[in-house]
């Protein structure tokens, strides 16, 4: 004959007990999931510049968005620093991939750009060590970049980029470009590289726009339609407030569709003329 199997029979107790031990189990990874996200949250607040300098005639603001799925974090980020001759350091930049070590990798990128703008502040420069650095590394990871340096004195801005998504430059309301400049490879894959440069004096009034591919690109949708967009956003407003412009432009990679973490930076400029409105 078969043998009968053995019914276990529970108590109110163990249920108790059992139903204790998973509720215990989940705030556990509630908890480790809460942990993960104030990471997160604490990196990418030390990744993004906390103030942007302000100079006579050129104000400057930032916007950041995460990717809409994983952490809110990721490889994009911007900056903006005053340099040693008096001229002003702006970077854009986008480590492949949105995680926590595409964040640690832009935060060295950040500080590698810093330190050797206090060397030489030619962007080609510039560029062409921070990209000697991080083969050095072998962290296996690229990165595209732009850097630009502005002259208050001579309004000169002079920029150069490695592999990063051409800028935005609006120059006067209705008129506006897509800066194709000749660039380099993205930082990262091969030591030796150089980074032409461009040279353009931002006169007028308008507004120059570095982002990232977050913004402009998506699934099915082309780079190329993105920046489009971009460039009539900045040729009807390239007079509003910066912080305004980049909000505007932030909002572009709602209709790319695309999941990855985006960034803009807006160079808002006016000239001694715009110093001076206000006064007397």
């Amino acid at each position: 004959m078969p043998r009968r199997r053995a019914v276990s029979s529970s108590t109110p107790e163990d249920l108790l007990h059992k139903l204790g031990d998973l509720t215990g189990r989940i705030l556990e990874r509630i908890k480790l999931q809460q942990a993960r996200v104030e990471l997160a949250a604490a990196l990418q607040r030390q990744v993004l510049a906390a103030e942007l300098p302000v100079l006579p005639g050129l104000r400057v603001a930032g916007r950041y968005a995460p990717a809409r799925a994983g952490l809110d974090i990721g490889g994009d980020w911007y900056d903006g620093f005053l340099m040693p001759d008096g001229s002003v350091g702006f970077a854009i930049g986008d480590v492949q991939g949105h995680d926590v070590e595409a964040a640690a990798l832009m935060g060295q990128v950040r500080t590698c750009l810093r330190a050797v703008a206090t060397a030489t502040t030619d962007p080609a420069e510039v560029l062409r060590r921070t990209n000697d650095l991080l083969v050095a590394l072998g962290s296996g990871l690229f990165v595209t970049c732009s850097f630009l340096r502005f002259d208050p004195v001579t309004s000169e801005l002079v920029d150069a980029r490695a592999g990063h998504v051409p800028a935005v430059w609006a120059w006067s309301e209705g008129h506006c470009e897509i800066v194709l400049n000749e660039g380099g490879l993205p930082l990262g894959i091969q030591a030796g590289q150089s980074y032409p440069s461009t040279r353009r004096s931002l006169t007028g009034e308008g507004a120059f726009v570095l982002l990232t591919d977050g913004v402009v690109e998506g699934p099915g949708y082309p780079i190329e339609e993105g920046l489009e967009r971009v460039a009539a956003l900045a040729g009807s407003a390239c007079r509003a407030e910066p912080d305004e412009l980049a909000a505007h432009i932030i909002k572009v990679a709602d209709f790319t569709g695309h999941r990855d973490d985006a960034a803009v930076l807006v160079l808002r400029y006016g000239g001694l003329r715009e110093q001076g409105q206000g006064e007397g």
